[in-house]
């Protein structure tokens, strides 16, 4: 797993959990609870799904990015590569 992707991941967690329903829909669409997601967070498929929960919501998705200081394409690109799902322009 990249350690970038990674880091990306849960910084872009980080800012997820700051607003209480935003955190609320990511536990809900993502089917965890928070005991199961903090013993998961060095898993890759829990990263990609909580870069993926933001690709689905571009509101969030470029909000996160600003807050982050990064571009939603850098996050989608992290997201894919985290699902396996590389591309070679990615």
């Amino acid at each position: 797993m990249d350690e970038e992707d990674a880091a990306l991941a849960l910084h872009a967690l980080g800012w997820i959990l700051s607003d209480e329903p935003r955190a609320e829909r990511l536990l809900g669409l993502t089917g965890l609870d928070p005991d199961s997601l903090r013993a998961s967070l060095g898993e890759r498929a829990v990263l990609a799904a909580i870069l993926s929960f933001l690709t689905a919501h571009e509101t969030d998705l470029i909000a996160c990015a600003t807050a982050l200081d990064v571009t939603p394409e850098t996050l989608a690109a992290a997201a894919r590569r985290l699902e396996g799902n590389q591309r070679m322009d990615a």
